[in-house]
C-alpha cells in the first residue's frame, strides 16, 4: 500500500531538524522514537490512521485525536506541544499560506452555531467556569487570585469602565449564563437587557432573574443583535466574547447596530478575541480549521485595526484600548485544569467525543494565548455627537477606584 511503503520516508522527515519528544506506537507492535524521553505517545492503531501524520497540522492531528483514528497518552500540555512541533516540522517541508475566509453570517446560520456550541449541558459548563457561569477572559489583580474572584473582578471592571450609574439603562449583547446583566442591576443600580442565540442559556438567566426578585429591572432575551427594535435608548453596551461570531464582512453591520441602539454620548465596551497578525501565519498550522470545524462554527478574528476602523466608521470614537492576552492564558489554564479533573463527569454529561474536543480546544487556548497566536482586546467607544459628548473623567483612575 501506498502509506505503508512511505512510511520509513515519513519517519525520516518527522525525524528533522529538531528531535520532538514523541513515541509512535503502530500496529504489529512497531514503536518510533522521534526523540529522546519521549513525554507522548501517539498509537496508530491501524494503517489508514497513518494519513493523519502525512504532512500533518494541528487540523489533522486534531481530527485523528477527537474521531478516535488515534489514541494520545501524556498530559494535554505536553500532547498540545508535541502537535504544535509536528506540525512545525511539517511545514518546513512545503509551502503554505494563511487561511482567509470571508462568511456572510445569517440569522439562521449564527443561531445554529451559537447552539452547537453552548447548548451541551449547562451542567457541562459547570464543571470548569467560575460560580457565576462567566465564559470569557477573566480579569487577575494578583497571581493569586481564584477563578471566581477574577472573573467578578472582570464583570466590574467593565462596569466600571463604562462608568455605569444607578437608573441608567444597559444592554448586553450576547450575555452568555447573564452574569454581567445580573451584577449591573443589583450591584450598580441599572436596569439590564442580555440577548443570546442560546437556548439553555435564556432559560437560565430567565430563572435567575425571578429567583433574586429582579423582573421589571432585569431582562434577557431569546433574540439576534440585529433584531433588537430599540433606537437610541441605552446609556451603556456591553458586548462581551461575542464579536468573534459576528464575521468581518458583517463587522459594519454590528457597529451600525451598536451605533442605533446607544443615546447620543453613550458608550459602547467590546471585549473580544482578537488575530495578533493580519498575516495569520499561526492559520498555516491549522489551528483555525480545528476551531471552525469543532469549536466554533463559522467563526472569524479580526486584526484589532480592523475593530478600530469599522468603530470609527460607525461614528464610535474610541476613548480607550486594552490588552488581557496574558489574563485570557490564565483562564484558559483554569479552565483546561478543572475539565480535565471532571473528566469522567464530562464524558457522563456530553460524550468522550465533545471532552475530546473541548479539553484539547483549552489545552491549545492556553498555549495559544501564551504563544500571542491570538489575543483579546477591551475597546470603550462613545457614539460621537459633538465635542461635549464625552463626560468621562480625564485620567483612567476612575476605573480602578470604583
Amino acid at each position: 500500500m501506498f502509506l505503508e511503503s512511505h512510511l520509513d520516508r515519513l519517519l525520516d522527515r518527522l525525524r528533522l531538524p529538531d528531535p520532538i519528544p514523541v513515541r509512535l506506537d503502530l500496529w504489529r507492535r512497531r514503536t518510533f522514537d522521534l526523540g529522546p524521553d519521549p513525554s507522548v505517545t501517539i498509537r496508530i492503531p491501524r494503517i489508514s490512521a497513518l494519513r493523519y501524520l502525512v504532512s500533518p497540522d494541528l487540523m489533522k492531528l486534531g481530527e485523528g485525536y477527537v474521531e478516535g483514528h488515534i489514541e494520545v497518552d501524556g498530559s494535554l500540555a505536553d500532547i498540545f506541544d508535541v502537535g504544535e512541533r509536528l506540525a512545525r516540522t511539517a511545514r518546513r517541508t512545503r509551502r503554505m499560506s494563511g487561511l482567509r475566509r470571508g462568511f456572510t453570517q445569517s440569522r439562521r446560520g449564527d443561531k445554529r452555531a451559537v447552539q452547537y456550541h453552548y447548548d451541551v449541558s449547562n451542567d457541562f459548563y459547570r464543571l470548569f467556569l467560575d460560580r457565576n457561569l462567566v465564559y470569557s477572559c477573566a480579569y487577575f489583580r494578583t497571581e493569586r487570585d481564584s477563578l471566581d474572584l477574577a472573573q467578578e473582578q472582570k464583570l466590574d471592571h467593565i462596569l466600571n469602565k463604562l462608568a455605569l450609574r444607578p437608573g441608567e439603562r444597559f444592554l448586553d449583547i450576547g450575555c452568555g449564563w447573564g452574569a454581567l446583566i445580573l451584577r449591573a442591576v443589583e450591584r450598580y443600580g441599572a436596569t439590564a437587557v442580555g440577548v443570546t442565540l442560546s437556548r439553555n442559556q435564556y432559560d437560565h438567566v430567565r430563572a435567575e432573574i425571578e429567583r433574586r426578585g429582579l423582573t421589571g429591572r432585569c431582562e434577557v432575551r431569546l433574540q439576534d443583535y440585529r433584531d433588537i427594535p430599540e433606537r437610541a435608548v441605552y446609556d451603556k453596551i456591553a458586548s462581551v466574547g461575542m464579536f468573534e461570531h459576528v464575521g468581518l464582512r458583517n463587522l459594519p453591520v454590528y457597529f451600525r447596530t451598536i451605533h442605533r441602539l446607544l443615546r447620543d454620548g453613550g458608550l459602547v465596551l467590546n471585549h473580544g478575541i482578537t488575530d495578533p497578525d493580519p498575516e495569520r501565519p499561526w492559520m498555516a498550522l491549522g489551528a483555525g480549521q480545528f476551531i471552525g470545524r469543532y469549536v466554533f462554527p463559522e467563526s472569524e478574528l479580526p486584526h484589532v485595526s480592523l475593530v478600530l476602523k469599522e468603530m470609527s466608521a460607525a461614528a464610535l470614537d474610541v476613548l480607550d484600548v486594552e490588552s488581557l492576552r496574558r489574563h485570557y492564558a490564565r483562564t484558559c489554564d483554569f479552565w483546561a485544569n478543572r475539565l480535565e479533573t471532571n473528566r469522567e463527569r464530562a464524558i457522563e454529561l456530553a460524550d468522550a467525543r465533545r471532552y475530546r474536543i473541548w479539553s484539547i480546544y483549552l489545552r491549545g487556548c492556553v498555549h495559544g494565548f501564551k504563544q500571542g497566536w491570538i489575543t483579546i482586546y477591551q475597546v470603550l467607544a462613545c457614539k460621537s455627537g459633538g465635542p461635549e459628548m464625552n463626560r468621562l473623567p480625564l485620567t483612567r483612575d476612575y476605573i480602578y477606584g470604583g
